[in-house]
């Protein structure tokens, strides 16, 4: 048994699909666990590769009731709470990074300024695992009623630092809408509000709003299947990345050095437009960095004419090289 700890959102599922992928590899004959969120249940299907997914909202108890695992991996973070939570289900190794604390004076160094997916590749590297930084793909969900070919507008973000102003959003779904675009507007059922206000501002029709409409399953499934997805630095970019669905990403206060899709491909682009950090601090444990409420001056800097260009050059860059966006299969029903 293989026990693997991810028990983070949407974006970081998707970042570390290239390390469990490359775990199920390493060890084709071992039953693969994942621990994650209930809620992204649907996504974790898409994965490929986990055979049982153990729900944790997060850090905590781990609800462990099976026979200890002969590897636990901590895809999670650098510890300590995240080391002793797989340490309480007391297997043969653990693989993670070095963290005396938490008695894993075993494992690579830390590093606060890498790439989400390099980090973890780098992690099993050092432990003779071999893992792939371009295999970012998620099977594609069937849309069944969905909209197919719509443009994605997502304006909520997890932090307020990483949301672009409502008007701005709202300006560049006008206008993309006037270009003939059929957007919706997406987010979680606490962001409705957030969407509502971006589509009356932009002059799109109630049924555009989509926020609180759907699960993360049909979020990845209207993704899959999307024209354009325009967001800042949150799950649904990811997503995009995912499905090679062209995007327009834009970042601050962490730049995509750190979190942005493979610059190799020109139908992605994220939009940043501040110095990559050089002395970020101390390198953060187990939870999420620290935002102020207000946007981040990087992202407060990004223009609507900026964003309009990145939509135009996305585009052509997507009718230029349409056979080297490799689109995922349908996911099969299992």
């Amino acid at each position: 048994m293989i026990l693997v700890l991810r028990a983070l959102g949407v974006g970081d599922l998707a970042t570390g699909v290239p390390a469990v992928r490359a775990l199920r590899a390493a060890y084709p004959g071992r039953e693969l666990a994942l621990v994650a969120p209930r809620w992204l249940s649907p996504l974790v299907g898409l994965v490929g590769g986990v055979d049982r997914q153990v729900h944790a909202d997060g850090l905590g108890r781990l609800r462990w009731s099976g026979p200890p695992p002969e590897l636990a991996v901590n895809l999670h973070g650098r510890g300590p709470q995240s080391h002793r939570m797989l340490a309480a289900s007391r297997p043969g190794r653990l693989l993670a990074f070095a963290n005396a604390a938490a008695g894993a004076p075993d494992g690579p160094p830390w590093r606060a300024e890498e790439h989400e997916v390099d980090r973890w590749c780098r992690m099993l590297a050092w432990y003779g695992i071999a893992a792939d930084r371009a295999d970012l793909a998620l099977r594609r969900p069937d849309p069944g009623a969905l909209p197919v070919g719509v443009t994605i507008v997502h304006p909520g973000a997890k932090a307020p630092a990483r949301r672009w102003p409502v008007s701005r959003f709202a300006r560049v779904a006008r206008e993309l809408a006037a270009r003939g675009h059929r957007v919706v507007v997406t987010g979680s059922a606490a962001e409705r509000g957030l969407a509502s206000a971006v589509a009356t501002a932009a002059g799109l029709p109630a049924d555009a709003v989509l926020a609180g409409a759907t699960d993360v399953g049909e979020l990845a499934a209207l993704v899959a299947h999307a024209r354009l997805v325009l967001c800042g630095d949150t799950g649904v970019g990811h997503l995009a990345t995912a499905y090679a669905t062209p995007s327009v990403l834009l970042f601050g206060p962490v730049p995509p050095a750190w979190w942005g899709p493979p610059p190799d491909r020109p139908w992605h682009e994220a939009l940043w437009t501040g110095p990559v950090p050089t002395d970020s601090g101390p390198a953060r444990p187990d939870g999420d960095a620290a935002t102020d409420d207000a946007v981040h001056p990087a992202l407060d800097a990004l223009d609507v004419p900026a964003v309009l260009a990145a939509v135009d050059r996305v585009e052509s860059a997507t009718r230029a090289m349409p056979t080297q966006r490799a689109r995922p299969p349908l996911a099969t029903r299992r």
